[in-house]
């Protein structure tokens, strides 16, 4: 059996988490049933969308553990820890718990392959979503919320027969997998709906909440709607989009029957968290379009006549021009710099593309944090990856 640190690295050899992935249920499906999951899962809250799904998800497993219900649950990315995915009552799995997860789903490939069943080793987020079916099932879980990985229809995360869906805010993001058009993510993302399981759906563009219907019609899944929901609504995240999110996860917790109390309680580190008074600085993954709107508003709203910093980093396959014409005007002061990934854009392209009166180049966080900064806010923000960085250095 291998260790932590061994299982983590084969995960890594298995390639880069989103150029490796594989979208199609047919090899997953058969690691599912030779580690005879089918029909023993717990309960599923199963939710999908573009932005706020992990918030939305923490909100909900936050209600649920507080009204004594024993939760699993698996969110991606991480942002430190690989175990930061699966969650049991809101801890993280230890990694004695993930090397062993990790084994049994290895074992069980290996053997498929050596029989000829399969062709190859599941991906790396293949491989951690069964780990975490696993674990729920060894946990004994009372119900799981496990958040879309991408997509929907073809995640490896729709094997699930969930007792509610989800489904966020749908916007672009991932367009060379999921489509160029808000109609194709949104089919995508309706993939998740199931026949005759009730569905929570947020506030939605015309031509997304046109898709998703007629998916709902067509298989006859009972659709509720986040404005539909009754008394009032905790949001202990901050940000004016987060009360879109507060009310979707509310509304799916008033069709589960279960108190809204428990919804203060939810964290949802890197967005929007300050991890530092003094000097102020704030993380925020705000690495596609929409999310760079949101964290645009955050500053206008709370940050108007202040001098504002930012670290900024992106993945070369992100909507880099269009995030940063968002973003940059309003910053003071800017410092580019690159997440330790092999995808990640250059900060000499990112000015080269986006240039900016007040711009400096760093080639990694602590360099760029290093740097003398003349700011009232800083906020470090662009890409997950870089934010995961910023709180390995910065949170103790």
């Amino acid at each position: 059996m291998r260790n932590y640190p061994e299982s983590v690295e084969y995960l890594y050899t298995l390639g880069n988490e989103l150029k490796s992935a594989k979208l199609g249920l047919e090899l997953v499906g058969l690691l599912w049933q030779a580690m005879g999951f089918h029909g023993t899962q717990s309960p599923v809250v199963h939710v999908a969308g573009t932005n706020g799904k992990g918030s939305t998800c923490a909100m909900i497993e936050a209600a649920l553990r507080a009204a004594g219900i024993r939760t699993g649950l698996y969110t991606s990315p991480h942002l430190v820890s690989p175990t930061e995915r699966i969650q049991i009552n809101g801890r993280p799995i230890t990694p004695g718990q993930f090397a062993h997860a990790f084994d049994i789903v290895h074992r069980t490939a290996l053997r498929l392959i050596a029989d000829g069943s399969i062709a190859h080793h599941p991906s790396y987020f293949e491989t951690v979503t069964l780990m975490a079916f696993e674990v729920f099932v060894d946990q004994n879980v009372d119900r799981a919320v496990i958040e879309v990985g991408l997509g929907g229809r073809l995640d490896a995360t729709n094997l699930v027969k969930p007792e509610l869906c989800v489904i966020t805010p749908i916007d672009f993001d991932h367009e060379d997998w999921l489509g160029k058009s808000i109609e194709s993510i949104a089919f995508e993302k309706a993939g998740i709906l199931k026949p005759g399981v009730p569905a929570v759906i947020a506030a939605q563009r015309p031509a997304a909440l046109t898709v998703i219907e007629a998916r709902a019609r067509e298989i006859n899944a009972p659709l509720y709607h986040s404005s539909e929901v009754t008394g009032p609504v905790p949001c202990p995240l901050p940000g004016d989009h987060q009360i879109e999110n507060a009310k979707t996860a509310a509304r799916a917790l008033q069709l589960l029957g279960v108190p809204l109390d428990g919804m203060a309680n939810a964290v949802w580190p890197g967005r929007l968290e300050t991890v530092s008074r003094d000097p102020l600085i704030i993380l925020d993954g705000a690495h596609n379009p929409a999310g760079a709107k949101a964290l645009a508003r955050y500053i206008e709203q709370h940050f108007a006549g202040k001098r504002v910093g930012m670290i900024f980093g992106a993945m070369r396959d992100k909507a880099f021009e269009e995030v940063s014409s968002i973003l940059f005007p309003l910053v003071d002061e800017l410092i580019c710099t690159a997440p330790a990934q092999a995808r990640a854009l250059r900060p000499e392209a990112m000015l080269e593309l986006a240039p900016h009166l007040n711009a400096r180049v760093a080639a990694n966080l602590g360099e760029a944090l290093a740097l003398p900064r003349h700011c009232d806010v800083l906020f470090i923000t662009g890409s997950l990856y870089l934010v995961g960085e910023a709180r390995a250095l910065l949170v103790s």
